[in-house]
């Protein structure tokens, strides 16, 4: 997949990118336009080009059948920071990942290997995203509030979410490559899916990292309270479980910093979400046992109230 890596690098590798420049790519993969929704929301800090594409599954939701529907969000601020930084951020990794995920998934549909469910992939392209600052290195920020971020990333029709993500700007993944979370369901932190570690052993050829997560990560940003970051936020406005897939390197690497982001990982990333969409919709693949959330939350209760501040689906 490092094809549509390098292909939507150039693409989004200007100050000239959008969503409409992503959009006619992903149409000559074989994408039927209506597929692919480009949204422009502003603010008084600025403009992003919000995506929503849908990959129909032969036996999903979209074809009027009950086959699971897998998200795959690329979580950001910004793939720039211009005028203060000139060229592609590492911050943009996480579009760049879920939007390779997505022509890949548009070109095996044209060809053919359609998967059982739905796919539906969403991100923004940014070109000119403002920073703020963070221990223990800047972070990217973004022109669009969370409220509207939520509403145009998550999708009622989701069953499960994946999350990618640049997660460099910490010191609690120390790891060049990529890292998976545990799965996070209505403010749990849950055990982690021993079918999803199996996909990403095969897509890397590596035992699976598993990154930490504290309860304040899954919190909405703007509580005052420290986050690793922002790449389990959509649990924050789903009932549907949720993990995330950092982009991760062995040193802090500020998400404003150019020149830092690494194709190899990047197209890792892109693949697990492919295998993980195979496996998903066709289901053989859990994020998390049904069963044993039923206990727990007989035992100890709804802890929604986490989720307090997040859209409502």
């Amino acid at each position: 997949m490092l094809k549509q890596v390098i292909d939507l690098h150039e693409i989004l590798d200007t100050p000239s990118a959008s969503g409409e420049r992503v959009r006619e790519y992903l149409i000559g993969c074989g994408a039927a336009p209506e597929s692919i929704q480009v949204t422009n929301v502003t603010s008084d800090k600025g403009a992003s080009d919000f995506l929503h594409i849908i990959v129909a599954g032969h036996s999903g939701k979209q074809a009027g059948k009950e086959a699971p529907t897998l998200g795959v969000i690329g979580r950001l601020g910004g793939i720039g920071a211009r005028p203060e930084i000139i060229g592609y951020v590492s911050d943009g990794d996480g579009a760049l990942a879920a939007l390779a995920a997505a022509a890949k998934l548009i070109g095996m549909a044209a060809n053919g290997d359609r998967l059982a469910g739905d796919v539906i992939i969403t991100t923004h392209i940014c070109p000119d995203a403002p920073t703020r600052e963070h221990h223990p290195v800047p972070f990217m920020d973004s022109p669009i509030s969370f409220e509207d971020t939520w509403e145009h990333e998550i999708d009622a029709q989701m069953d499960a979410i994946v999350s990618i993500d640049t997660t460099k700007g910490n010191r609690v993944i120390n790891v060049r490559g990529v890292s998976m979370s545990p799965t996070v369901k209505q403010g749990y932190i849950l055990r982690t899916s021993e079918d999803l570690m199996d996909v990403m052993s095969r897509v890397t050829g590596r035992l699976p990292h598993i990154f930490a997560l504290t309860q304040q990560d899954i919190t909405p940003y703007g509580n005052g309270l420290h986050h690793l970051n922002s790449i389990l936020q959509p649990a924050v406005a789903t009932s549907a479980p949720v993990i995330g897939v950092a982009l991760s390197t062995e040193t802090a690497v500020a998400g404003c910093a150019t020149g830092a982001s690494h194709e190899v990982d990047i197209e890792q990333a892109a693949r697990f979400a492919v295998e993980v969409a195979k496996d998903f919709t066709a289901g053989i693949c859990q994020f998390y046992d049904t069963e044993e959330f039923s206990r727990l939350t007989a035992l100890y209760g709804e802890h929604s109230h986490f989720q307090h501040g997040g859209a409502r689906k």
